[in-house]
């Protein structure tokens, strides 16, 4: 597969954020920085995703400001233990066995279980993604389900149906259309 980037513009608040995708043999990483308003306090918040072969996270690392406050939070996953989440190096036995890292305050991260179950047209999956829940940078579980409405557009779920949106994809599978948050930006 070819690198690919994309651009996205906030509606629900001021921001951008942009993401770079590097994909090989073993796996794929995203790499991405948001700037954005929280709670009327500027904040940049710069993120790395590493993921195995099979699009499962590996690592995740979030790094910077919120106002005057950094913020740095180290995400491990250990395939070998079941899955076992760490932040911070402290365990997460709550999200232990997540395949996926779900970064609250982006729409990059959509991407992974999209890439991972490669649904056929008119296919559904659940998972269980950790959800790194911003500002508090704390990681829970999230249910979520998935399902390919066409081509590139899927039904997204999660919090048991209380919230529901169609997400617009390009062939990457990057969100282009989050309705509410997030739209691709117009570059040219």
């Amino acid at each position: 597969m070819a690198d690919s980037s994309i651009l996205w513009r906030r509606l629900d608040q001021p921001g951008h954020e942009s993401a770079f995708l590097r994909e090989g043999a073993a796996g794929a990483v995203i790499e991405g920085a948001a700037v954005f308003s929280e709670s009327g306090w500027p904040c940049r918040l710069d993120y790395r995703i590493v993921c195995d072969a099979a699009w499962r996270t590996v690592s995740a690392r979030v790094t910077g400001w919120l106002d005057t406050t950094p913020l740095e939070v180290a995400i491990n996953v250990e395939p070998e233990t079941n899955r076992r989440w760490t932040l911070n190096g402290r365990a997460c036995p709550e999200v232990q066995g997540c395949e996926d890292i779900d970064l609250s305050f982006s729409p990059a991260t959509n991407l992974l279980p999209i890439r991972r179950a490669r649904l056929a047209v008119g296919a559904r999956v659940s998972v269980r993604a950790a959800w790194l829940r911003f500002p508090a940078m704390a990681l829970e579980p999230l249910d979520q389900t998935y399902e390919r409405l066409s081509e590139l557009r899927y039904r997204y779920e999660s919090r048991g149906g209380s919230f529901v949106a169609v997400l617009e994809t390009n062939a990457i599978g990057f969100v282009t259309r989050y309705p509410g948050l997030w739209q691709l930006e117009d570059a040219g």
